[in-house]
Formats: structure tokens, C-alpha cells, sequence
């Protein structure tokens, strides 16, 4: 007899996983269980390394559209945020009964396979695929911009610098300074960021008249310090 939550994977497809990015995975899914799926019971993955270890366990939620009952199936548009840096990496579908458990816990796992995680982007050049919120007066320090365009490539959307400022600034922009290293926890807003195109970030009032910008709460973001943003010479 099967038990109460068991799935049976019928198809799947990944879209190209690009590092730190949202992409998603085509599904079909039978109910093979004796128990109806309700609410609780959505759609996930994981990210493995290769020795099965979890890089990212609970990934995102993909509620199913409607009560799923046994001997039903379902397809679905699961959302899928690529893990980073770029690398190879193990793929794993599975459902979860929130607060419950997994289905693979309970030995009912989804498909899992090895895939390769692309960078995020592929350019030459910064201003190719972001856009630099340096304002007029200040500009990029020779090597900040390769050193923000590695950054997006790992994966990251938003990229804070630090700032060399005047010395009538320095004590006003002392939380900004290239010694801060490579925060991808920064308590302070991201003054001149760089942003991948296509990505939305809400704007702050402006610190010393450099602007400033909340770290997005639904994309990857860092600070690092090695990104210099000065007054042009």
C-alpha cells in the first residue's frame, strides 16, 4: 500500500540556471499517495553539492493552483533562485507539507540531477549590463568596475562600494570607508551602487549628496569595499 504523501514525477524541465538569479522549472506531478493534497502542501527544491550536502535547503515556495486528490496530477511553474557562485551543483525537486515534512524525507523524493550553474552575466564591460549611480563631480576608481562586474557575475544584482571622501566629508562618510572588506550584511544604505539592469531597488534620501539606496530584500546584494567611488580628479 503507498502511503499518505507520495508523489509520482512524470516531467521536468530547468530552465538555464544562471547564478543568484530567478529563473523556474516546468513540472508535471502525480498525487501517487492515499492522502489529498490541500493549502500545505507546495512545490521546492534543493541545491546540493556533490557529495549531497545542502547548500540551499528551503527553496522557494510554489503553491499548487488547486487541491491536488490521489491518482490526480498537476503542472506546474515552479520558481527556482540558482544558487551561488557559478559551479556545478545537484538539482532536487521535491514537495513539502508545511511544518510537516518533505516528501523525500518520508522517502517519496523528487528527480534530482547535476547541473551546471552559468554566471550570472557574461560582459566585458560593467556598463553593458549595469547601471552606475555615480553622480556628476565623483567617479569609479581605476579597477572598481571589473572588480563590481566579478561581483555580478557571482551572482549578486546590487553592488555597493565604499566612498573616498574629501576630508570635510570623511567623518559624515566614515561607515562607507574601503576598509568595511566584503559585507553582504551592511547596516547602512548602498551609496552609488551598481545595479543590474532590469532590477528595481528603492531610492533613500541622498547621504552628502551621493545617492543612496536600500539593499533589495528579493535579490542577492553585497557591499564590498573594494569598489571605490571619489571625487573625479
Amino acid at each position: 500500500m503507498p502511503g499518505p504523501l507520495v508523489a509520482r514525477w512524470l516531467h521536468w524541465m530547468l530552465d538555464e540556471p544562471r547564478a543568484g538569479a530567478l529563473g523556474g522549472a516546468r513540472v508535471e506531478v502525480e498525487n501517487a499517495g492515499t492522502a489529498p493534497w490541500r493549502e500545505d502542501v507546495s512545490c521546492s527544491y534543493h541545491w546540493l553539492d556533490g557529495l549531497g550536502n545542502p547548500i540551499v535547503w528551503d527553496g522557494i515556495r510554489t503553491p499548487l493552483p488547486a487541491p491536488v486528490e490521489p491518482g490526480e496530477r498537476v503542472t506546474l511553474r515552479v520558481a527556482v533562485r540558482s544558487p551561488m557562485p557559478p559551479g556545478r551543483y545537484r538539482f532536487a525537486l521535491d514537495l513539502v507539507a508545511e511544518h510537516r515534512a518533505w516528501f523525500g524525507e518520508l522517502g517519496a523524493g523528487g528527480p534530482d540531477e547535476e547541473v551546471d550553474v552559468h554566471p550570472r552575466i557574461e560582459a566585458t564591460r560593467l556598463d553593458e549590463v549595469a547601471g552606475e549611480h555615480v553622480p556628476g563631480g565623483w567617479e569609479l576608481a581605476p579597477g572598481s568596475a571589473e572588480v563590481a562586474l566579478a561581483a555580478h557575475a557571482e551572482g549578486f544584482a546590487v553592488v555597493g562600494g565604499s566612498i573616498r571622501a574629501p576630508r570635510r566629508l570623511r567623518r559624515a562618510l566614515a561607515p562607507w570607508s574601503d576598509d568595511a572588506g566584503r559585507d553582504p550584511g551592511f547596516a547602512h544604505p548602498l551609496l552609488c551602487p551598481s545595479v543590474l539592469r532590469g532590477v528595481e531597488i528603492e531610492r533613500l534620501p541622498d547621504v552628502e549628496g551621493l545617492p543612496a539606496f536600500a539593499p533589495p530584500r528579493d535579490e542577492p546584494w553585497i557591499y564590498d569595499g573594494r569598489v571605490v567611488v571619489r571625487p573625479q580628479a
